[in-house]
């Protein structure tokens, strides 16, 4: 029998690379941030956001491998953990660098601009059209979601296994952090632009959004925000990709 690693090899080398299902975030305004959280998330400020894709589950194993075998790449750290290396899982324990360089490399696959997420665009996506809700679903907490005193008990569950968000997104708030393209800066909402905000010029650390397997409350709100320096490899992030309209 094949283990769940080679599995997942099998897949990725029936083609070149694997190309993620998107959904489209269409334009608008948003109320960005929180009144009510941490204090990079104030101040609450309106941000517009450009229509863009973003892939509907975080990239998974069987999608990273394609990037690992056509590029000689390192292998993440975690794949002979059998609590990480299903195919369906998303792919954990690479850096910033790592993620940045995927999304160049399906893009020069599929000449289409394929990029990480800012921020903004993030939690435009999470909310999925509804202002100011803590979390996807609405204000309930966690807890109240099916099976989660069962859920993520030794690393991440397999992508989508629950229902996705309004815009069709699965795992927004749950299961990996998901790296963004903005460097962190925990006053930048009080500078932000209202158009399009890119992130600072630069930094120390990377913006990441999402919740964790490993946390003790495993889904975030849709406006908490997490950052740690690029170079690092943990256990419980991964990435979505995004994509602009071309």
């Amino acid at each position: 029998m094949r283990s769940r690693q080679s599995a997942a090899r099998v897949q990725a080398a029936a083609a070149p690379f694997i190309e993620p299902a998107l959904a489209i975030i269409p334009t608008g305004w948003f109320l960005m941030g929180s009144s009510t959280g941490q204090d990079c998330e104030r101040p609450v400020h309106r941000v517009w956001v450009d229509s863009f894709l973003l892939a509907a589950t975080q990239v998974t194993n069987a999608e990273y491998e394609a990037f690992v075998n056509s590029t000689a790449s390192d292998n993440p750290p975690f794949w002979q953990d059998k609590n990480f290396n299903h195919p369906q899982q998303p792919v954990a324990g690479v850096s910033w660098f790592e993620a940045d360089r995927y999304c160049q490399w399906l893009a020069e696959q599929t000449d289409k601009p394929y990029r990480l997420p800012t921020e903004g665009e993030w939690e435009r996506a999470a909310r999925s059209g509804v202002e100011q809700n803590e979390f996807p679903w609405g204000n309930d907490a966690p807890q109240s979601l099916p099976d989660y005193a069962k859920r993520w008990a030794t690393g991440p569950e397999q992508v989508a296994r629950y229902d996705p968000n309004a815009f069709g997104l699965y795992n927004m708030c749950d299961n990996v952090h998901e790296w963004c393209s903005d460097w962190y800066d925990p006053n930048y909402y009080a500078i932000s632009p209202q158009r399009n905000p890119p992130g600072p010029e630069q930094g120390k650390r990377k913006a990441s959004r999402g919740g964790s397997w490993r946390h003790h409350v495993r889904v975030s709100r849709c406006a908490a925000r997490s950052s740690i320096p690029p170079e690092f490899q943990y256990a419980d992030y991964g990435f979505r990709v995004a994509c602009g309209i071309w």
